[in-house]
């Protein structure tokens, strides 16, 4: 699992963060002191989750998974499990049951975040609304294997000046913005 407090340092330690990453770095950082920030049953605010931003070898597309349940196009991410070392590790391993792809398949661009959200998730039948505190990272593909799996009805590598044209989120275009100053 995760450690609150190596995520909290790499937290203060994130720069060239846009507005609404600072509001979302602040109310992560209080999540840190929560005592069990990583539970999926923790649902006052919410708990942590990790994805991955996942370029094309080239580095001119993302690729994009078409969520079932939610249907938009979104980059593969979800809960924190206990066997993840760390955040960029629960990200690498989110994108390997989404993309059906092997670990060394993945290359991290950073062990730093690359973006930061936070997003409501509304109620279910067993769950009460919640937020998920999303720290996401930014891997590259090695291969060209990637399908669809868990959670994903489809997945695609879209060009990266194409992405708006899908229905998509927000936090997937201010990524997008940030990958073309790159």
């Amino acid at each position: 699992m995760p450690s609150p407090k190596e995520l909290r340092l790499q937290l203060a330690d994130l720069t060239g963060l846009s507005n609404a990453e600072i509001a979302y770095r602040a109310r992560m950082l209080e999540l840190c002191s929560a005592q069990d920030p990583f539970g999926r049953s923790h649902f006052n605010p919410g708990h942590f989750t990790a994805s991955a931003f996942v370029l094309s070898a080239d580095r001119s597309a993302l690729l994009l998974i078409f969520h079932g349940k939610l249907k938009l196009w979104l980059q593969p991410g979800g809960h924190v499990e206990l066997a993840d070392v760390d955040m960029a590790s629960a990200a690498r391993r989110e994108a390997q049951e989404e993309c059906c792809l092997q670990a060394n398949e993945l290359e991290l661009l950073s062990p730093k975040p690359f973006d930061l959200d936070i997003h409501l998730i509304p109620a279910r039948k067993d769950e009460p609304a919640h937020e998920h505190f999303d720290v996401r990272y930014l891997f590259r593909c090695l291969s060209e294997n990637a399908q669809a799996g868990s959670d994903a009805q489809d997945l695609r590598y879209v060009p990266l000046n194409k992405i708006s044209e899908l229905q998509s989120d927000a936090s997937v275009m201010r990524a997008v913005e940030r990958l073309a100053r790159l």
